[in-house]
């Protein structure tokens, strides 16, 4: 016999579960957000570790242990080449300074026409507030430190989980199809492998569309002559995983960097070329490669973005996307929770119906009796 529980009980019920996952999610950072993102690359390498496993006949941990050194092996080749453009851009630094400084000061000249506001007391509120950033700046060296010391220990966490994820993946998997009852035995090992082949084709095509936006940035900025097209292209690329806000942080570095090393008409081409180049991402690459089934509606999506951000910072924004698309489709499988899904969803366009056009239309023939 159930029992229907009062709409009240219920939702403080859900209120609560609801903070102390949140809780639960601020206390265990250190651990939840690497061993998230090794679920991540573990889905996403599954393949090459079961290439090398099956296909080369090597051991599980042998086999395991060499496909995590070919993803540092990548993302070395990556950090490497970022560092070598950074260089680049570091040893441009000193014109660098000099663009903002004379633009710095042409806007100073225009905001002491405009509002009547000489120059001597910009300069003493500079002055206050470069002092006040002074007596914070030991405050943010000793913060960036210790940003610095967690980064190298997520990486590190962020390998090893990946590692036992890939090496106990079969053991996992039979943990999570047993723990249900036998009736739903089989519904649970069909939506695990559904979550499987959908969040894995996901990911992929995430990575393919950061690879598509960094080619387009890339070539758009090139044509246009902007310096480090290279450098800000990847940007773009990289930081379009984050819906809308990353796109937007990408196109605010572009823009100081080209001001800064070209002028203010090349800047507002590189706000033209951002503009196309995510209508092209929104309109075309979205729908193609990622598609409408694991797709999160703009509200959530933003809502997901700022929570993320709140809970585990960076990590969370890039976080919150591939595991709104897992829930969505949890939601899909699950009975009662169908409503949560349509919630995380698009909203679905109504399908029009096309006029045919006729160019011969019958007409109706009137018989008179004679």
């Amino acid at each position: 016999m159930q029992i229907q529980l009062p709409f009240i009980v219920r939702l403080t019920f859900a209120l609560l579960s609801i903070l102390m996952l949140g809780y639960l999610a601020i206390v265990g950072k250190s651990i939840l957000s690497p061993l998230l993102f090794s679920l991540l690359l573990a889905l996403l390498m599954l393949p090459l570790a079961n290439f090398l496993e099956t296909k080369l006949n090597l051991k599980r941990s042998f086999a395991t242990l060499l496909t995590v050194l070919i993803m540092l092996a990548v993302l070395y080749g990556i950090g490497h080449f970022f560092a070598i453009q950074l260089s680049e851009l570091w040893s441009d630094w000193p014109l660098l300074e000099k663009q903002v400084t004379n633009s710095f000061h042409e806007l100073q000249h225009w905001i002491s026409k405009t509002f009547n506001i000489n120059i001597s007391k910009q300069e003493t509120y500079l002055a206050d507030s470069a002092e006040k950033a002074l007596a914070t700046s030991a405050t943010v060296i000793g913060s960036t430190l210790i940003t610095l010391s967690s980064s190298l220990l997520f990486v590190a966490f962020t390998l090893l989980f990946t590692f036992f994820l890939l090496n106990y993946r079969r053991l996992l998997y039979k943990f999570i199809s047993t723990v249900f009852i036998e009736e739903h035995r089989i519904k649970v090992t069909q939506t695990i492998n559904e979550i499987q082949y959908i969040i894995k084709k996901y990911i992929t095509g995430l990575f393919i569309q950061m690879i598509i936006v960094s080619v387009l940035m890339v070539l758009t900025l090139s044509i246009l002559g902007v310096k480090y097209a290279i450098l800000l292209g990847l940007v773009a690329g990289i930081f379009n995983i984050i819906p809308y806000l990353g796109i937007s942080i990408a196109l605010i570095i572009s823009i100081l960097i080209t001001f800064a090393t070209a002028g203010a008409t090349k800047a507002l081409f590189v706000l033209f070329a951002y503009v196309g180049v995510h209508a092209i991402d929104g309109n075309i690459l979205m729908p193609l490669i990622i598609g409408s089934k694991v797709k999160i509606n703009a509200l959530i999506a933003f809502i997901g973005i700022v929570v993320g951000e709140m809970l585990w910072g960076i990590s969370g924004m890039f976080l919150c996307m591939p595991y709104l698309a897992m829930l969505k489709i949890i939601f899909q499988k699950v009975d009662g929770l169908d409503s949560w899904a349509i919630l995380l969803g698009e909203e679905e366009k109504p399908v029009r119906k096309r006029k045919s056009a006729s160019f011969f239309k019958k007409k109706k023939v009137i018989k008179s009796d004679e």
